[in-house]
């Protein structure tokens, strides 16, 4: 019987793979390329921009555990407190200069910066510079990809204001929590 669990290991690692394998796609896309989406306004509640993109998500490239995409944020553009439930998130920093609140630490990042924030974490951002912060954001495992096609829509199409009721909703399919909902949320 301990000669069989070598080979049962053997054959689950093939299948896991091979089932990984089959559903990704190489990708190659160009700085514009990917999902573009336009946020829907929330009441007060800033928004960084209007538009990002969505370049990596299991939708398109039939990743299970990466996503990513890309932003630009114009001057006194701000990304509200939140935190992801599961994912861990990277930013990098390609141009401007973006104050970042990680919990309760502020840090002062520049283009080239990298920011890394494991789930759990408290995060807010704020361009701070005099010219746009063009980011890339990366997460760990999908998720947080499905909050933001929830309270966005495609370019192009209107963008009606996004209601209570439905923030929440695109938060809890986005394991994500957001400060402004939730507001005995500690500081």
């Amino acid at each position: 019987m301990n000669r069989m669990i070598p080979l049962i290991v053997v054959a689950l690692s093939a299948a896991i793979y091979a089932a990984q394998s089959e559903s990704g796609k190489i990708l190659v896309l160009e700085k514009k390329e990917g999902e573009k989406r336009v946020r829907r306004p929330f009441g007060s509640l800033p928004i960084p921009t209007d538009e990002f993109i969505l370049k990596v998500t299991p939708q398109n490239s039939g990743s299970k555990h990466l996503v990513l995409g890309t932003e630009d944020i114009p001057p006194g553009g701000v990304i509200p407190r939140h935190k992801h439930l599961e994912q861990d998130e990277i930013l990098l920093i390609q141009t401007g200069t973006a104050n970042v609140t990680l919990n309760d630490k502020e840090y002062e990042v520049h283009a080239g910066g990298t920011v890394f924030f494991p789930a759990q974490t408290w995060v807010s951002f704020k361009n701070i510079g005099k010219d746009s912060v063009s980011l890339v954001f990366i997460f760990s495992a999908p998720g947080f990809e499905e909050n933001m096609r929830c309270s966005s829509v495609l370019a192009g199409q209107p963008a009606p204001p996004i209601t209570t009721d439905e923030l929440r909703s695109c938060a809890h399919k986005g394991h994500v929590e957001y400060e402004a909902l939730t507001p005995a949320a500690k500081k």
